[in-house]
């Protein structure tokens, strides 16, 4: 796919993974469509990188578990644009907690999750559809986990979630084509702010050194090494749909 001149919504983009391909697409000449659920600033201050590009950006405000705010948000790019090449489902939220500890989970944790990280992605490409096909040529990225490979990660219902995700993928692929592609990143630990702060400072380091010892590749993913994965997904790699790869340096080989 050309990506210049190219259109693509990024949910999630005020921050980490969303920000980094919104403004790596911009980069290539793709105007974006910035989504944000509670942080504008940085909503803002991603357009404002992506502007500097010389392309053009819609800054959208939406939770993506809500069904019509997800067809808003498709509608104001059709308005401004008048078509959609590229749809990153990047939105996403957890709830850390011991795998072990089956109490600290809840019916409305999994409701939850689901909502924003199963769901979310399905309205959004739901939306999203009839202006996809309408550009000829089109690509979905889903940002799964490791987590719904492996049934690791921050909470079982964040596991499950993940790998229904990818299940999902795999399903829609099946009957999006010719004109739509669909396919899923799988990260496993992302440096950044988010998972420190989920972690705790302590935890973070100990895993990260951990981790990075154990990769082949001696590294774990950054958002910009990510988003490097998706943005190739969408601009090449045009004979592949219904797949998923793994980002970790390689630890999961181990």
């Amino acid at each position: 796919m050309e990506l210049k001149g190219a259109v693509a919504i990024v949910t999630g983009s005020s921050s980490g993974v969303g920000a980094a391909t919104a403004k790596l697409l911009a980069s290539k000449g793709c105007h974006v469509v910035i989504n944000y659920a509670h942080s504008q600033g940085g909503a803002e201050a991603t357009a404002e990188a992506c502007r500097e590009f010389g392309v053009e950006t819609l800054v959208c405000q939406a939770d993506v578990s809500d069904d019509q705010a997800c067809r808003s948000m498709v509608d104001q790019a059709m308005a401004k644009w008048g078509k959609i090449n590229a749809l990153v489902n990047n939105a996403g939220t957890t709830k850390f907690n011991p795998h072990h500890q089956l109490d600290g989970l809840g019916k409305d944790d999994f409701f939850h999750l689901y909502g924003v990280n199963v769901v979310g992605p399905y309205q959004m490409i739901r939306a999203a559809e009839a202006g996809m096909r309408a550009a000829g040529e089109a690509s979905v990225v889903n940002v799964a986990s490791i987590a719904g490979v492996q049934g690791i990660g921050s909470s079982v219902a964040y596991a499950a979630s993940k790998g229904a995700l990818l299940t999902m993928t795999r399903s829609l692929a099946r009957v999006m084509g010719p004109e739509i592609r669909i396919n899923a990143v799988c990260p496993g630990f992302i440096q950044g702010e988010w998972l420190e702060a989920g972690l705790g400072k302590d935890n973070y380091q100990r895993t990260l050194a951990a981790l990075e010892a154990r990769a082949p590749l001696k590294q774990t993913c950054t958002a910009e090494s990510v988003a490097e994965v998706i943005v190739a997904f969408i601009g090449g790699l045009g004979i592949i749909t219904g797949e998923h790869i793994i980002l970790d340096g390689g630890a999961h080989l181990i």
